[in-house]
C-alpha cells in the first residue's frame, strides 16, 4: 500500500504540496484569520459580539454600510445596462468592426478607476465640460458626479467589461437551434431575448455581475479620490490609520466586507444551482447573425457610439489632463504642455521601476503557484487536493485593504533576521499582497491550460524513461506555456492598478509603485497634471504588455498546432 501511494505521489510532489500549503497558510489564511479573531475577541482574549454591536450603534458606520451596499448594487445594475445590449448587438447582428467594438469595451480595465474618477470630474462634474456647455446653451446642469452618483457612474463604466466578456462568451455558446425553435413558435424581439436567449446566457451574466459587485463593494481608491468617506472601505482605512491598528471596529468592518463578498459569490452560484443551461451543438450551430435594416443600423450604431464615447471618456480626459497647462472652469484646457511628463520622468522613475519589479515578481509567483496547484489537483490523488483550489480562489473574496490590515497585524512584530527593520516596513509585503490578491486569475488560466494537455503524453514520456519532474519540465510546462503566460499577464496588469492594499502597506516613498504615486499626485490640484501623466504611462505599459503577450501566445499556439502532411485527408 505504501509503495503504491509513493509511486502515485512521489516525495518531490509531497514537498511541492507542502510549500504551496505553507504559502497559502502564512500569507492568506493566517492574516485573514487574525482579522476575524480580532473582530470577535476582547482585549483579554475572551469571545465577544460587542464590537459588532458597537458598529451598528454608530450612525456613521451604519450609513457607510448602507452606502456601500447601494453603490455596489447600483453600479452592477448600470454596468448591466451597458454590457448586455453591447454584447447582444455585436454577437446577434452583423456589425462592421464588431471585434474593435468589443476590444474598446474592455479598455477601461487597464486604467485604475480612481484615475478615471479625476478625469470624469473634469468632464462631467458640476463645473466640468459637459455641465459648462449645458449651462451655456440651455441653462441647466446634470448632477452626474455629485456624491454617491459620481462613484456609481465611475464604477459602472470601469467594471462593466467583466459582464461584457463573460456574457459575450456565453452568447457565442448558445445553440442556434434553440433560437430557431423559438422563432417557429412565434417568439420575436424582446420576448425571444427575455424567454430564450438571455436565460441560456445567464451563467455568463451572473459570473460577470458577481465580480462587478465584489469589486465595487471593496474599492477604496475611487471614494477617497472623490472625497467620499462614508463607505465601508474608506472607513476601514481611516479607522486603522487614524485610530490605530488595535481598533476593533476596523476589523469588524473588514469582516463585514469579506462576508458580503463571499455572500455575493455564493448567491451567484446558488442562482444557477440545479438548472441546466447546456445546449446540444455548442459552437457548431451558434446564434445566426442577422442583418439590420437601415433604420435599425442607425439606431444601433448611434447607441454603440454613445456608449463607447462614455466608456473611453476617462481615457481622453486623463490624456488631456496630462497635457494641460491649466484646466479649470472651462470645457477644454487653456493650453497644452509636456512639462508634466518631464516631471514624472524626473521624480517618479523609482515608482515605475517598483511597479515593474513588484508586479513582475507577483505574477511570477502566481504562475508558479497556479501551475503547482493545477498539477496537484488534476494529476495526483493527493488527499484534500480540492482544498488548495478553494483556499487559493478565496483570495478573490478578500478585499485588498483587509489583506493589508491582516498583514500589518500578523507581521508587525516580525523583524528581518540580523536587522532592526520590521517586515511591515519593507516592500516585500506589497509584492506578496499583489501575488495573493491575483492568484485566482493565474490559477484559472493554469487549470484551463492543463486540462487541455492529454495525460497520455505524460505516460508516453514516462514509458521512455523520463521521471516525473523531467516529464513536467519537458512536456507539461511547454504545452501549458500559453495559459501560463495568459495568467502572468492577467496578474501583472491587474496588480499594476492595485491601490487598496498598496495605500496601507507603503511606508516609504522610495518603495511606492505607480498606483500609489498617482494617488499622491491626485491629492492636490497642482499635482493632477503629473498624476495624469503617470496614469497615461501606466496605461501604456499595461497595454504594451498585453499586446506583446497576445503575440507570444499566438506564436506559441501556432508552434503547437499539428502540421498536416500534404495530400492527407482532413
Amino acid at each position: 500500500m505504501t509503495g503504491s501511494f509513493s509511486s502515485r505521489f512521489p516525495p518531490g510532489l509531497t514537498i511541492l504540496a507542502l510549500l504551496v500549503v505553507a504559502f497559502l497558510a502564512v500569507f492568506l489564511v493566517i492574516p485573514v484569520g487574525s482579522v476575524f479573531y480580532t473582530a470577535f475577541v476582547n482585549a483579554d482574549g475572551s469571545f465577544t459580539l460587542g464590537h459588532f454591536g458597537a458598529f451598528f450603534h454608530q450612525t456613521l458606520l451604519k450609513e457607510s454600510f448602507v452606502n456601500s451596499l447601494y453603490v455596489a448594487l447600483a453600479s452592477t445594475f448600470f454596468a448591466s445596462l451597458i454590457a448586455i445590449p453591447l454584447a447582444y448587438l455585436t454577437i446577434r447582428f452583423q456589425f462592421r468592426g464588431a471585434l474593435i467594438i468589443q476590444t474598446l469595451g474592455v479598455l477601461p480595465l487597464i486604467m485604475p478607476p480612481f484615475v478615471g474618477a479625476v478625469a470624469m470630474q473634469l468632464l462631467f462634474g458640476r463645473s466640468g465640460s459637459l455641465n459648462l456647455l449645458l449651462d451655456d446653451w440651455f441653462g441647466i446642469t446634470v448632477p452626474i458626479m455629485d456624491g454617491l452618483n459620481g462613484i456609481i457612474f465611475v464604477e459602472a463604466l470601469h467594471y462593466f467589461p467583466f459582464i461584457l466578456m463573460n456574457l459575450t462568451v456565453a452568447l457565442r455558446n448558445i445553440d442556434g437551434a434553440m433560437e430557431e425553435a423559438a422563432l417557429n413558435l412565434g417568439a420575436r424581439g424582446w420576448r425571444l431575448f427575455r424567454r430564450v436567449i438571455f436565460p441560456l446566457a445567464l451563467p455568463g451574466y451572473v459570473a460577470g455581475a458577481s465580480l462587478v459587485f465584489v469589486k465595487v463593494f471593496d474599492d477604496l481608491g475611487t471614494p477617497l479620490v472623490l472625497g467620499t468617506t462614508n463607505m465601508l472601505a474608506p472607513q476601514a482605512y481611516l479607522r486603522i490609520t487614524q485610530v490605530g491598528l488595535d481598533d476593533p471596529l476596523g476589523y469588524v468592518i473588514s469582516v463585514i466586507m469579506i462576508a458580503f463578498s463571499i455572500l455575493a459569490l455564493w448567491l451567484s452560484a446558488s442562482v444557477l444551482k440545479g438548472k441546466d443551461y447546456s445546449t446540444l451543438q455548442k459552437g457548431g450551430s451558434s446564434l445566426q447573425q442577422r442583418r439590420l435594416n437601415p433604420m435599425q443600423s442607425v439606431l444601433a450604431y448611434g447607441w454603440i457610439a454613445f456608449v463607447l464615447l462614455l466608456v473611453l471618456s476617462p481615457h481622453f480626459g486623463v490624456l488631456m489632463l496630462s497635457l494641460a497647462t491649466v484646466w479649470s472652469y472651462a470645457p477644454l484646457p487653456d493650453g497644452y504642455t509636456l512639462a508634466h511628463y518631464a516631471t514624472v520622468f524626473q521624480d517618479s522613475q523609482g515608482m515605475i521601476k517598483n511597479t515593474l519589479l513588484y508586479c513582475g515578481l507577483a505574477a511570477g509567483i502566481d504562475v508558479i503557484l497556479g501551475t503547482a496547484i493545477a498539477y496537484l489537483m488534476l494529476r495526483t490523488r493527493m488527499p484534500s487536493r480540492q482544498w488548495l483550489d478553494w483556499i487559493a480562489s478565496a483570495a478573490l473574496a478578500v478585499p485588498g485593504i483587509v489583506l493589508a490590515i491582516g498583514f500589518m497585524r500578523t507581521f508587525r512584530n516580525l523583524e528581518i533576521p540580523g536587522t532592526d527593520i520590521s517586515l511591515t516596513a519593507t516592500w516585500f509585503l506589497i509584492m506578496i499582497a499583489y501575488a495573493v490578491r491575483r492568484l485566482p486569475y493565474a490559477l484559472r488560466s493554469c487549470v484551463a491550460a492543463l486540462q487541455q494537455v492529454n495525460s497520455s503524453l505524460e505516460e508516453a514520456a514516462a514509458s521512455l524513461g523520463a521521471n516525473k519532474f523531467r516529464t513536467i519540465r519537458r512536456v507539461v510546462i511547454p504545452l501549458m506555456a500559453g495559459g501560463m503566460l495568459a495568467g502572468f499577464v492577467t496578474s501583472f496588469i491587474t496588480a499594476a492598478v492595485e491601490l487598496s492594499a498598496t495605500i496601507m502597506l507603503v511606508t516609504r516613498d522610495s518603495d511606492a509603485p505607480m498606483s500609489y504615486g498617482i494617488y499622491l499626485y491626485m491629492q492636490s490640484a497642482s499635482g493632477r497634471g503629473p498624476g495624469a501623466a503617470l496614469g497615461v504611462l501606466a496605461v501604456v505599459v499595461v497595454a504594451i504588455g498585453t499586446y506583446v503577450s497576445h503575440i507570444i501566445v499566438e506564436r506559441a499556439s501556432a508552434r503547437q498546432r499539428p502540421v498536416r502532411a500534404p495530400g492527407t485527408a482532413s
